[in-house]
């Protein structure tokens, strides 16, 4: 029995996250399945053989239990002395997208496939965004 290797040159579908009243981890984790292409029945790990994902409404993103208030955003400047840390609610407030994207990138791998993948990925605070030309399915 042979091996079934994905080729390359792929067609993307689109598909669209509504992340209103969801926790913030369940749609990343979703997010993340789908950029990767482990929903598909012909993945391969070495090919990049994802599709594109739309995440809306990342403002009415929930984080639950305590979490709002009492975890953090950790990142260091670079500099002797520079770590920086942000509280969630200060996050969700003021950058929620960049709340979700820190999400999904935590769940892609650290490599040259994942950070093609994260290309692929549109964060929306609203449900306002340009992609209906693209025609994408509820994921």
């Amino acid at each position: 029995m042979s091996t079934y290797m994905e080729k390359a040159g792929i067609e993307r579908k689109w598909y669209i996250i509504d992340a209103a009243g969801k926790p913030l981890g369940r749609t990343a984790a979703k997010a993340a399945v789908i950029l990767r292409g482990k929903n598909k029945p012909t993945f391969t790990p070495h090919v990049d053989c994802g599709d594109h994902v739309i995440i809306i409404n990342a403002a009415q993103a929930v984080l639950t239990g305590n979490k709002l208030n009492q975890k953090k955003y950790y990142h260091h400047s670079g500099y002797i002395g520079g770590l920086k840390e942000v509280k969630y609610s200060t996050l969700m407030a003021e950058n929620p997208e960049r709340a979700m994207m820190l999400a999904v990138k935590g769940m892609i791998p650290d490599n040259t496939l994942g950070r093609k993948a994260m290309t692929r990925c549109r964060i929306y605070k609203d449900a306002n965004h340009g992609h209906e030309a693209q025609k994408p399915q509820e994921a």
